[in-house]
Parts: C-alpha cells; sequence; structure tokens
C-alpha cells in the first residue's frame, strides 16, 4: 500500500513510522498524512516478538502519542472492534 501512495503522489511528503509499512491503510488526501491500522501495528509488534500487553503498552506510549509535527501519521483505531 506504502508503495502504491508514494507513486500516486511523488510530489507530497509523508512521515513514516519506522517499521510499520505493512500497517499503512491510507492517506489523508488534504494532508498527505499517512493513516496507519492500529491493529496491524499492534500485530507486527507481537509479530517481532512482544507478547499483547507489552505491544500495546510500547505502542500507545512510544508510537501512537507521538507528535513529531503537521506530518504526523494518522492512527486508526480499529483494534478495540
Amino acid at each position: 500500500m506504502i508503495e502504491r501512495i508514494f507513486e500516486y503522489y511523488p510530489e507530497e511528503e509523508s512521515l513514516k513510522a519506522d517499521g510499520f509499512d505493512d500497517a499503512v491503510i491510507g492517506i489523508d488526501e488534504n494532508t498527505f498524512r499517512l493513516i496507519y491500522s492500529c491493529k496491524k501495528c499492534l500485530e507486527i509488534l507481537i509479530k517481532d516478538g512482544m507478547d499483547e500487553e507489552d505491544a500495546e503498552e510500547y505502542f500507545e506510549y512510544n508510537v501512537k502519542s507521538a507528535w513529531v509535527g503537521e506530518k504526523t501519521p494518522i492512527w486508526c483505531v480499529d483494534y478495540m472492534i
């Protein structure tokens, strides 16, 4: 998905969350901020060796809550469903 986004919008600048390319589910066409699936991000952390509780804690405090400027990614909260 992320490759197609960058191909479709080659002139736009977006910030990526390192290690979570497979969790990208889209882009906000108004701000060109990448949209990530929180559920997919957690699955990536668990696949990389974290247990579910540690993955949730790490993701919430170190990834999702990080503000890196106006191009900060958008987090789709889809893991509560």
